[in-house]
């Protein structure tokens, strides 16, 4: 897929990075030409453009990009222009990060296709990250419906996927299972690539140090957790 992210904060150059990790094509824009030198390594195309320009901004290839994140969050102001601006060149699918309840409503009013809270978003991951000794990530489908990551709890190593019984004792699946490889990226700082093992089989062993992939019920994830001695809320 092709994305455009206007914006290489923290949040915005973390997105272009880890899209481009996974093969799509990412054209990163900031007004800060340090900040797209910086990036230019590790981002498939970086581009120093002010965001609300309309004049730049229109000659990028906005009708041929899938998605457009306006991932601008030290300015409401720029950020709303932005967000503007390419809901005006017609973007496709428009995604815009929020800062305050007033702004959501004024992103709401120009008609982004979603809104991002990527503060909000991590503490509630590492809320359950820091609660739950095994957990290692989730995304939230719905208010009640998850799909986590796991490490392996020791009393599960050595099983088959069939006898866990999953769906008849929890009413959850085991959709697949990874591992992460670890490796330096051009910065020299330590990143992690996932290497998924496809769909899971029922007569498919898990290991040490494999990572369950699980969807479910958030309860009956949380039961399941329980069964296996994960202490849970």
């Amino acid at each position: 897929m092709k994305y455009i992210i206007a914006g290489l904060g923290n949040f915005g150059s973390s997105l272009g990075m880890a899209l481009t990790s996974q093969g799509h094509e990412v054209i990163a824009i900031d007004s800060s030409m340090q900040k797209v030198e910086g990036y230019k390594e590790v981002i498939s195309s970086t581009i120093c453009m002010d965001a609300t320009d309309e004049y730049t901004v229109s000659g990028l290839p906005i009708s041929d990009t899938d998605i457009v994140i306006v991932a601008i969050g030290e300015d409401q102001g720029a950020n709303v222009m932005a967000t503007a601006l390419f809901k005006t060149l017609k973007a496709r699918r428009l995604i815009s990060r929020s800062i305050n309840p007033l702004h959501e409503k004024v992103l709401q009013a120009i008609g982004v296709d979603d809104l991002i809270h990527p503060e909000k978003e991590a503490a509630t991951r590492w809320a359950k990250r820091l609660s739950l000794r095994y957990f290692v990530d989730s995304f939230e489908l719905s208010d009640h419906f998850s799909m986590v990551e796991i490490s392996i709890p020791g009393i599960l190593i050595g099983k088959t996927v069939e006898a866990l019984q999953l769906e008849r004792k929890f009413n959850i699946r085991l959709l697949s299972t990874m591992r992460y490889e670890y490796y330096e990226d051009s910065f020299g700082r330590t990143q992690r690539k996932p290497s998924i093992k496809g769909l899971a089989a029922p007569e498919q062993v898990l290991q040490d140090k494999d990572v369950l992939i699980i969807y479910g019920d958030n309860q009956h994830i949380n039961e399941f957790l329980r069964s296996v001695g994960v202490k849970v809320k």
